[in-house]
């Protein structure tokens, strides 16, 4: 098992696993390493379930929780994750009031243009799980916006 994990996140990562071990046996899907990743408070890039043997499709591949453990640990290292800090810095960018606010449109299309780009069912969800109403100039609060989007990342994950 990985050894530079702590009893307490060996624990945690257990109860995690053992959320998405549908069946019992004693195994998870694949396709829901992300997920439950993100349960752990992680943040890894789509690419990166991929490269630590996440899948797109369910019924592709199970993991059991001896091969899980070293996956935790080593997403756990990487630095190529970001935390509401640093995306709330990125959407003040387009503060141009430097209100807290910003237009839905960038919004919109910093979430289907830009880094790990949302096709349109992704953005939908989004839009419904997260969004507060825009304002009478189309500008929407991007701070409670992020929180709940942050808060809901095992829910928001591509599902195909």
């Amino acid at each position: 098992m990985a050894n530079d994990l702590k009893d307490v996140e060996i624990e945690k990562a257990q109860f995690v696993f053992s959320v998405y071990d549908w069946e019992g046996s004693g195994q998870m899907d694949a396709m829901d390493l992300g997920n439950a990743l993100r349960a752990l408070n992680l943040n890894p890039t789509i690419e990166l379930i991929g490269k630590m043997g996440g899948t797109q499709k369910r019924g592709e591949k199970k993991i059991k929780f001896e091969e899980f453990l070293p996956i935790f640990s080593q997403v756990k290292k990487e630095k190529e994750q970001g935390c509401f800090e640093d995306f709330l810095e990125c959407l003040k960018l387009y503060d141009k009031n430097e209100d807290g606010t910003m237009l839905l449109a960038e919004l919109t299309h910093s979430l289907t243009a830009l880094g790990e780009r949302l096709d349109d069912m992704e953005l939908d969800n989004v839009m419904k799980d997260c969004m507060d109403p825009e304002d009478d100039d189309g500008n929407i609060p991007y701070a409670p916006f992020l929180k709940k989007m942050m808060d809901n990342m095992v829910v928001i994950d591509h599902v195909k």
